[in-house]
């Protein structure tokens, strides 16, 4: 089994032998070009070992940070303490005994003139293609008062990991009768039902630990995808513990002030015991080192190819994306890396790229044995993704029977998608 390079001199000697690639030399006949995906959750991940797969004469190296990479899909389960940590975790040694290289290294540079990618150590990187998969980072301008340091008072555990496990504690050392606040952004943002997921899951967590606290759901939006589902279910389950005030109501969470605790909307003031701050999002930072970003903060792609409408040779895939009508999400992420990796093949072998039709599945766990999902089949329309026919959600009126199959269901995906992709 290959291990991940981390090591200054092997990634000297990757990028000495890029250089043939800029003439004509044998190396031309063994490989068919080069890769660099930067990234390594679900969309590069996929779409790297996708490359791999599909020609295995292709030079993969995938430039990834974290030797360990820690799955956002069923964290909120580790925050209401139904789940280890560890569970979500995974490493790139299968990636890497495909042939995919891949390197420990934070990217700084982008120069797409020259088609180089240069690490935190200073080593450059050649590449044919370039595909980046960045995930999400914070807008912190547009909240003021909420920072990293902000953060480390007031999580938003939307990056699993610590945070996550920050959260965890804040909620174990909370004392009985409090009040969890999450505040909630308007969209675009990562995976648009997880928060009310999360205030699920909390619930469940206080209702069996701490039965007199509360949830309190400080929202930026007066509708949210599957809110039927969910309303249902926090009435069902959970009585009043869970109280939710939208944009019209004064939701709007308008600024932050860490010293206190205190979480300022539009109508007033709240000071949670725990607070659990949700910032707007944007691409990640890499993006816009590349120039892959527009002024909204996130990507425009060709939907065909997944390039960039901004930087030639690069392409976006993941949470990144101005996707249109396609979510944010592992499974869309997962379909996109795979896709991008079919085009790009296409690309190299100078073919025209096949129109590709994406599948995406949601699901959402608000108590153990209590689950539902939305599912979607995306394609290219215009500059955007677009749903197309045969999506599906759940019942509003469905049978707990039902509910406990789709939280079946939901892990069973879970395993499959991280077996998928992480081996």
């Amino acid at each position: 089994m290959n291990a991940p390079v981390t090591r200054r001199d092997a990634i000297l000697g990757i990028a000495a032998a890029a250089t043939s690639f800029a003439v004509p030399s044998i190396l031309r006949a063994q490989s068919a070009g080069r890769v660099v995906v930067v990234g390594g959750g679900f969309g590069g991940a996929a779409c790297a070992r996708a490359l791999k797969r599909a020609q295995a004469n292709l030079q993969i190296i995938l430039i990834e940070p974290n030797a360990v990479f820690t799955s956002c899909p069923f964290s909120n389960e580790v925050i209401a303490g139904l789940r280890d940590i560890e569970s979500q975790q995974f490493g790139y040694d299968k990636v890497a005994a495909e042939g995919v290289t891949v390197i420990s290294q934070a990217v700084t540079t982008i120069e797409p003139q020259l088609r180089s990618v240069v690490t935190a150590d200073g080593v450059a990187l050649p590449y044919d293609r370039l595909v980046l998969s960045p995930g999400i980072d914070f807008h912190f301008e547009a909240l003021p008062g909420y920072d990293d340091a902000a953060s480390e008072k007031m999580p938003h555990a939307w990056k699993a990991g610590a945070q996550t496990l920050l959260l965890r504690r804040q909620l174990e050392a909370m004392p009985d009768g409090g009040t969890v606040a999450i505040a909630i952004p308007a969209n675009p943002s990562r995976c648009p039902p997880a928060p009310y997921e999360r205030a699920s899951l909390i619930a469940h967590y206080l209702k069996t630990k701490k039965p007199r606290s509360k949830v309190l759901i400080l929202d930026a939006k007066d509708s949210f995808s599957q809110q039927r589902l969910f309303e249902r279910a926090w009435k069902e389950l959970y009585g009043d513990m869970i109280e939710r005030i939208g944009l019209s109501q004064g939701g709007r969470v308008t600024s932050i002030d860490p010293a206190t605790k205190t979480i300022v909307t539009e109508f007033g003031n709240y000071t949670p015991d725990v607070a659990n701050v949700v910032p707007p999002q944007r691409a990640g930072r890499i993006a816009e080192i590349a120039g892959a970003a527009d002024a909204t903060g996130w990507c425009p792609i060709d939907p065909v190819t997944f390039e960039s409408k901004l930087v030639q040779n690069i392409h976006v895939v993941g949470d990144a994306c101005l996707g249109g009508g396609i979510p944010k999400s592992a499974s869309a992420a997962s379909a996109q890396g795979k896709a991008c990796a079919a085009a790009i093949v296409n690309l190299l072998a100078g073919r025209a790229p096949e129109t590709p039709r994406l599948t995406g599945v949601c699901y959402n766990i608000v108590a153990p044995g209590y689950g539902f999902s939305l599912a979607g089949n995306y394609q290219p329309r215009g500059d955007i993704f677009a749903e197309v026919e045969g999506g599906a959600t759940s019942p509003v009126d469905a049978p707990r029977e039902l509910r406990a199959r789709e939280a079946t269901e939901a892990e069973r995906w879970f395993q499959t998608i991280t077996a998928d992709i992480f081996g």
